[in-house]
């Protein structure tokens, strides 16, 4: 009988302990300077890549890693080191998972190496698919890519919003509407490479945390790409869509748990994210436990009082919970195993929520140094709000779980 176990092998530890010493190194003593200046860090990323961290090639081995445990493990430390540095640092592979998710091995070997640069020159990406009015309504995208045949070109007008690297990123992978009458199952998703024109940034968004990552809209006027840039391919567009067209009736009012090209991409980076929160959730409890043993009230420490070390327990007992169904969800992935129960989805809404009630209790405990920029639990607690609304809502997340588990269309 195969051994089970939670330890870690070799690789992993050393990996681990790797991305621990540059976040512990690197990141955080610049994690201040740049939540206040709300700018890419690009000397961060700079350093990242030259250590081999901002690499295609690093973020592979991890993805291949056949515990399911690489990914997870990456996000974690990256994030205990500061969640908008860390963004900044991986919000490429949003936009490389998207790609992997749809496209094809030509399509893959092509634009992933685009995304990232070299250590001389680094290179973002970003991945496109919320507008500003379809977020969690994907099937409300308006976003149209119409296809030229005499010039074998796809035309994409539209505007998407809450993009990561958005209008600084050297390829943008957008999601389109293809066919309207189908909805959600009418997406499609392109490659706009580098200097497209029609292309251009909207606003930038002043954001209440993780500010050190570029968030923006992206304006779509007129754009025009090669047909070799449709991930997948006209082939398989087509087969898709006739499918679908033939069993749109069977289909009514199921659209929203077909999967298609947004939804695919976030299956897979959802048990990514909620190590993200754990990561940040983590950060916070350390400081929290730290300054219980150290800070004393009334000739004693205040950790030995009931009220902080109960809190403490519970921060703790639940990280270590989070992370455990984190693990199992990437371990599910990579194994191939379906998600019956929305385990990803599950992965993801437990361990946002337990980020932002970690982060609050910190500050709690950390009582008005906590409140002040002086102490890193007031950036932890701003940060870890992004957990529950990004890559899908807690609400959404939910809804997922329920779907999954009755097989009824809950709304």
């Amino acid at each position: 009988m195969a051994e089970f176990t939670f330890e870690l092998n070799e690789d992993q530890r050393q990996v681990r302990d790797w991305l621990h010493g540059f976040a512990r190194d690197v990141i955080r003593p610049a994690a201040a300077e740049w939540d206040e200046r709300e700018e890419t860090p690009w000397p961060v990323i700079q350093e990242a890549a030259k250590v081999g961290i901002y690499s295609l090639d690093f973020y592979a081995q991890q993805f291949f890693d056949p515990t399911g445990l690489g990914i997870p493990l990456t996000m974690e430390e990256l994030f205990w080191g500061d969640a908008g540095i860390a963004l900044s640092i991986v919000g490429t592979g949003l936009a490389a998972v998207g790609v992997l998710a749809n496209g094809t091995e030509e399509q893959v070997g092509t634009w992933l190496p685009q995304m990232y640069g070299d250590t001389d020159d680094v290179k973002v990406a970003a991945f496109c698919s919320s507008e500003p009015d379809a977020g969690s309504d994907v099937a409300s995208m308006r976003t149209r890519a119409v296809y030229d045949r005499a010039k074998d070109e796809w035309i994409l007008n539209g505007t998407k919003t809450w993009a990561t690297n958005g209008g600084i990123a050297d390829v943008h992978v957008v999601v389109a509407v293809v066919d309207p009458a189908l909805g959600s199952k009418g997406h499609a998703s392109f490659i706009v490479p580098p200097n497209t024109p029609g292309l251009s940034q909207g606003q930038k968004f002043k954001k209440h945390g993780i500010r050190a990552s570029h968030t923006a809209e992206v304006v779509l006027e007129d754009v025009r790409v090669p047909g070799s840039c449709l991930l997948g391919g006209k082939e398989k567009l087509d087969e898709r869509l006739a499918r679908a067209h033939e069993k749109a009736k069977q289909d009514a009012g199921a659209g929203d748990r077909v999967k298609n090209a947004a939804m695919a991409t976030f299956e897979a980076s959802r048990p990514a994210v909620g190590a993200m929160a754990v990561g940040t959730a983590r950060a916070a409890y350390e400081v929290a436990l730290d300054y219980a043993q150290t800070r004393r009230q009334f000739g004693r420490p205040i950790i030995d009082n009931q009220g902080v070390a109960f809190q403490l327990a519970d921060m703790r007992t639940q990280i270590d919970a989070a992370r455990l169904l984190v693990w199992r969800a990437s371990w599910m992935a990579t194994a191939g195993k379906p998600f019956t129960s929305a385990e990803g989805s599950m992965s993801k809404l437990y361990a946002s929520e337990v980020a932002k009630k970690v982060t609050a209790q910190a500050v709690q405990i950390l009582g008005g140094n906590g409140y002040t920029r002086e102490y890193p639990v007031e950036r932890m607690h701003r940060d870890s709000a992004i957990y529950t609304i990004f890559e899908g809502t807690s609400e959404i997340q939910r809804l997922v779980i329920a779907r999954t588990l009755s097989g009824m269309p809950i709304r």
